[in-house]
């Protein structure tokens, strides 16, 4: 990712459209996390970017509260781009959301990342604005150093989509995100229902549910890593022969 700088201070995707050269260069962009006094500007950007209107409380929430990771890309004192985030318990998502990790993360210290907005002001999107925000989310949650008070029990980082907005889809799949499920009817825009998609990114161990399939290839990779099938065959039937005898 190319160099940034710091300074103090239910959700769609923007559709991310071409242009033919970046109106700016990344090494001039400065990130810093919302605060209040950009309510207004958050909320003029949203209105242009989003075929929804959020209340006023959601840009309340996002401008002030820590329960938000809410992230603004700086050119020239403005607003250029956005991403928020809403990091909490994966026991607390809705139901259509359980399913996105396996049951061995259901515990009350397994946390999800929803992603609820990721917007770019349209001069300058195609200028890796968009790249750098997503990639700071997901290095604070998956860094190779824990970041309080998340640290690394964040499992999955999601999304949802309208499935026409193919620029969008193509953005995330190209950052590895996964298609996990189809969602008839998910959104209302104007009256009209809409279909969406669930994209997944997987962290810090991570997985969707398996099936068989998933499980017996756990099973083959952790038999060979230990030394070879028939090694590991050897020491599971010499610790069942042991306990037998025991008993």
């Amino acid at each position: 990712m190319a160099g940034f700088s710091w300074y103090l201070s239910e959700g769609f995707q923007v559709i991310i459209e071409k242009s033919k050269e970046a109106k700016c260069s990344l090494q001039d962009v400065q990130l810093r996390f919302l605060c209040p006094d950009d309510l207004e500007e958050v909320r003029s950007l949203c209105r242009d970017w989003f075929p929804i209107e959020y209340p006023q409380s959601w840009y309340e929430d996002i401008t002030s509260s820590e329960r938000f990771f809410a992230l603004a890309a700086i050119y020239k004192t403005q607003i250029i781009g956005l991403i928020v985030a809403e990091i909490k318990p994966y026991l607390k998502l809705n139901a259509e959301d359980r399913g996105i990790l396996s049951r061995w993360f259901a515990s009350k210290d397994t946390l999800v990342a929803y992603i609820l907005s990721l917007g770019v002001v349209r001069s300058y999107r195609r200028s890796g604005v968009a790249t750098m925000l997503l990639d700071v989310l997901m290095n604070h949650l998956a860094g190779p150093v824990a970041q309080l008070p998340h640290e690394h029990r964040v499992k999955a980082i999601f999304l949802h989509v309208l499935t026409t907005n193919n620029e969008a889809i193509h953005f995330y799949e190209k950052r590895r995100f996964r298609l996990h499920s189809f969602l008839p009817y998910y959104y209302s825009i104007k009256g009209h229902c809409r279909d969406g998609f669930t994209y997944v990114y997987y962290v810090n161990g991570g997985h969707a549910p398996w099936g068989i399939y998933d499980y017996v290839k756990y099973v083959a990779r952790a038999a060979w890593s230990g030394g070879g099938l028939y090694p590991w065959l050897w020491r599971k039937l010499r610790t069942a022969l042991t306990i037998a005898w025991h008993r």
